[in-house]
C-alpha cells in the first residue's frame, strides 16, 4: 500500500488530483492578470474591448485553437510516464508543487542570468543550491566563507561540464600564480608541484592571493591582476599554457566504466581530448578501488597529472553506487605522495536518495536506523559512501530525475564557494560589481559563473517550492524514494519467484544487485547456448515493451527499457560469471557475428511511487511479471531459440 503521505504530491496516474491542480493554475493565472492590471493602472488598455469581435481576431483564435488541438491530439501518443505501468527510463509523474510553481512563474518569464532579468528567481536558485548542499552534508550557511555553492543547469551533462571547468581552473591556477610570483605567498616549489595540488590546497592558495591583493593600493592591485590574468590557462588556452610550462602535460580524468557518456563529451568540449579520459575497471559495476590504485600509481610513476576521479552515485544502467569513501581516502593518500586531484560525484540519478539518510536537523541517520525500514537497503558500503559525500569536491544531481521536477533541471554543486571566482566572466552590459561580502549579492549576477547565457527562472521556482513543501530529509521528501526502494526490494522478490516459475523454460537472472531503484534482468531461453540468439530474443521481448506508433498506446500493458553488457566494460570475471548464470557458451561471445559482441538485458527504473498497489490487492510489479511470462512464452513459441 502506497504511503498516504504521497497521495497529495502528484496529479496521479488517473488524474485523481485534477481539481487541486486546476484550482492552483486558475488562481495564480488570475493573480498574474491582477498584477498586470495594477502596474500603473492609470495606463489605458492597449487592446480594445471590441478587438475580440473583429474578423482578424476570430481568425487568429481559430488558427491557434486548431494548432493547439492538433498538438493535444499528437501528445496523446506520448509514452505514459505518469503510469505505474511505465518502468522504463528515468522519468515518472511530476510533483504538484513544482508543476504549479512552474505554471505560476512562466508568464513572468524570468531569465536567471542577472538580477536585472530575474530579481526574484535568482535568489530562489541560490537557495536551491543551499537546499541541495544541506541534503549532501555540505556547509550550507551562507554566512560562512567556506559555504557550498550550487546552481541549476539544463541537466546532468552540463553540470558535469561545469565540474570539469572548475576542476581545470583550480588545477592550473597555482601554476599561473607561480609565473607571476607575488611576494610573501607560500608558493609550491616548481610547476609540477603546483599542478598537483588538491582543489582544497588550490583554494587555500587563492585565499592567500586575495589577502595579498587586499594589501595593495588600487593601481598596484590592477597591475597584479592583469599580470595573473595573462598567465592563466583561461587566457592562454591549453596548448599555449603547456608550451610555457614544459614539465607539464594535459591531465587525465579517471572515471568508472559505468560513467555517463557526458564525460566523453565534456573532455572534447574542454579541449582535453577523449584520449585523456581513462575508464577504471569495475567490480560488480562499481569502481574497483584496487584497480584505481594501480592506475594512480602508474600516473605517479609516469608523472601524469590527474584532474579528477569521478564517482557515480546511482549508475544510470544498474543503479549501483561507487565506494566514495574509498575514493576520498585515496585523494588524501595520493596528495601526500605528490599526486593531487579532485573527487567529483555524478549523482545525476541517485542524488535524491540522500534524503533517506538525512534527519530533519541535517544529521546523518545511522545504518541500523535505516535498516529497520528496509529489507536490504542500504548496504554498509552505500551508507559509508553517503557519509563521505560532504568530503567530495563537487557533485552533479538532477532534480528532473528523482526530484520529480520537469525537464530541464539539473544542478551543479561545489563544496567551497571560494573557488567560484576562478570561473567569473566579465560582461559590463549584464553584470555589476560588488558584493559587500553578502552571499546572495555576490551571486545575483549568476551569469558570470555559469556556462549558460540565458536560463529559465521558472525551473528554479519549481525546484525551490518543491523543496519548501517537501524538505530534503527522510521524514518529508524521503517518502518518495522510500517507496521506490521498497518497490525495488519487491521487484527483486518477484524476480526470484518468476525465475523459479520459469525454470526449465527460461533462465532469469539479476546480473548486478542494485544499490538504488534501477534493476536489470538477463533472460535466456532454456537450452540456448548462443549469445546472438539470446540477444535476438531479448530485443524481440523489448519490442513488446516499447512504444509502437502503429498501435494504440493502450495496446501495451507495460513499458520497459533495455541496455547492454559489453565485455570490455564487464571485464573477464564478470563476463564469465554472467555467461555462466545464463548457461551461455563463452565461445559464442564476440566471434564476429551479428549482435554477439554484448549481452542485451531488460532495464527497469522503479521510481513511480504507486507501483506497489494497483487498487485491487496486487502490485503492478506482480502484474508485470505475469505479462512478462505471457510475452516470453508466446515469443518462444513463435521464435524458438
Amino acid at each position: 500500500m502506497t504511503s498516504p503521505a504521497v497521495h497529495p504530491c502528484f496529479l496521479g496516474p488517473y488524474g485523481e488530483n485534477d481539481t487541486l491542480l486546476e484550482k492552483l493554475v486558475v488562481e495564480f493565472l488570475r493573480d498574474h492578470v491582477y498584477w498586470r492590471r495594477n502596474f500603473h493602472p492609470e495606463d489605458p488598455p492597449a487592446i480594445p474591448t471590441w478587438a475580440a469581435d473583429t474578423p482578424a481576431f476570430r481568425q487568429f483564435e481559430a488558427r491557434m485553437r486548431r494548432e493547439l488541438h492538433a498538438l493535444s491530439a499528437a501528445l496523446k501518443r506520448s509514452v505514459p510516464f505518469h503510469s505505474p505501468r511505465y518502468i522504463g527510463h528515468m522519468v515518472s509523474d511530476l510533483l504538484l508543487p513544482g508543476l504549479a510553481a512552474q505554471f505560476l512563474t512562466l508568464p513572468y518569464n524570468p531569465n536567471n542570468v542577472s538580477i536585472d532579468a530575474a530579481p526574484v528567481t535568482i535568489d530562489l536558485e541560490l537557495k536551491v543550491g543551499l537546499q541541495l548542499a544541506r541534503m549532501f552534508g555540505y556547509v550550507s550557511d551562507p554566512a560562512r566563507p567556506d559555504c557550498a555553492f550550487g546552481h541549476l543547469t539544463s541537466g546532468g551533462t552540463l553540470a558535469n561540464f561545469q565540474a570539469l571547468r572548475l576542476a581545470l581552473a583550480l588545477k592550473a591556477f597555482p601554476v599561473a600564480l607561480r609565473a607571476v610570483s607575488p611576494p610573501g605567498l607560500d608558493l609550491p616549489g616548481d610547476d609540477r608541484a603546483a599542478f598537483n595540488l588538491t582543489p582544497a590546497a588550490s583554494i587555500e592558495l587563492l585565499e592567500q592571493w586575495n589577502a595579498f591583493l587586499a594589501g595593495c593600493d588600487g593601481r598596484e592591485r590592477r597591475r597584479w591582476r592583469q599580470a595573473l590574468t595573462a598567465q592563466r590557462l583561461e587566457t592562454l588556452g591549453m596548448a599555449e599554457f603547456l608550451s610555457r610550462h614544459l614539465t607539464l602535460e594535459s591531465p587525465r580524468v579517471l572515471a568508472p566504466v559505468t560513467a555517463h557518456y557526458s564525460w566523453s563529451k565534456g573532455m572534447k568540449l574542454m579541449g582535453l581530448g577523449r584520449a585523456r579520459l581513462e575508464l577504471v575497471p569495475e567490480r560488480g559495476m562499481r569502481t574497483d578501488p584496487e584497480a584505481l590504485e594501480e592506475v594512480l600509481e602508474r600516473c605517479r610513476r609516469q608523472r601524469q597529472p590527474v584532474l579528477m576521479v569521478v564517482a557515480v552515485f546511482g549508475s544510470t544502467e544498474f543503479g549501483t553506487v561507487d565506494p566514495l569513501h574509498e575514493l576520498v581516502a585515496a585523494r588524501e593518500r595520493w596528495a601526500a605522495r605528490g599526486l593531487g586531484f579532485g573527487v567529483h560525484v555524478d549523482a545525476a540519478w541517485g542524488g535524491y536518495l540522500a534524503t533517506l539518510f538525512r534527519r530533519p536537523d541535517g544529521d546523518l541517520r545511522t545504518l541500523a536506523e535505516m535498516r529497520g525500514e528496509f529489507r536490504d537497503f542500504p548496504t554498509p558500503e552505500v551508507h559509508a559512501a553517503v557519509a563521505a559525500l560532504p568530503q567530495v569536491d563537487s557533485i552533479t544531481v538532477d532534480p528532473h530525475k528523482l526530484g520529480y521536477i520537469s525537464y530541464g533541471a539539473g544542478a551543479f554543486l561545489c563544496r567551497d564557494q571560494r573557488a567560484m571566482p576562478l570561473l567569473a566572466e566579465e560582461a559590463d552590459y549584464v553584470f555589476t560589481a560588488g558584493d559587500d561580502g553578502n552571499y546572495f549579492q555576490r551571486y545575483r549576477q549568476l551569469g558570470r559563473y555559469i556556462p549558460e547565457g540565458s536560463k529559465p527562472g521558472a525551473a528554479a521556482a519549481a525546484v525551490y517550492v518543491t523543496h519548501q513543501v517537501l524538505p530534503l530529509d527522510h521524514e518529508h521528501f524521503g517518502a518518495l524514494p522510500r517507496e521506490s526502494i521498497l518497490a525495488t526490494e519487491s521487484f527483486r522478490t518477484a524476480a526470484t519467484r518468476f525465475a523459479a516459475r520459469m525454470e526449465g523454460q527460461l533462465h532469469c537472472r539479476v546480473p548486478f544487485e542494485p544499490d538504488s531503484n534501477l534493476i536489470c534482468l538477463a533472460l535466456n531461453p532454456a537450452g540456448n547456448r548462443d549469445v546472438a540468439r539470446m540477444n535476438r530474443f531479448v530485443r524481440a521481448l523489448h519490442r513488446r515493451l516499447s512504444y509502437d506508433p502503429r498501435q494504440p498506446l493502450q495496446a501495451r500493458e507495460f513499458f520497459g527499457s533495455m541496455t547492454t553488457l559489453r565485455p570490455d566494460v564487464l571485464g573477464q570475471e564478470d563476463s564469465l560469471r554472467i555467461l555462466g548464470m545464463l548457461e551461455l557458451d563463452p565461445a559464442t561471445l564476440d566471434v564476429g557475428g551479428e549482435d554477439d559482441d554484448r549481452l542485451v538485458v531488460l532495464r527497469h527504473t522503479l521510481m513511480n511511487p504507486f507501483l506497489l498497489d494497483d487498487g485491487h490487492g496486487r502490485s503492478y510489479l506482480e502484474l508485470y511479471f505475469d505479462y512478462l511470462e505471457q510475452q516470453a512464452l508466446a515469443l518462444m513459441e513463435t521464435e524458438p531459440a
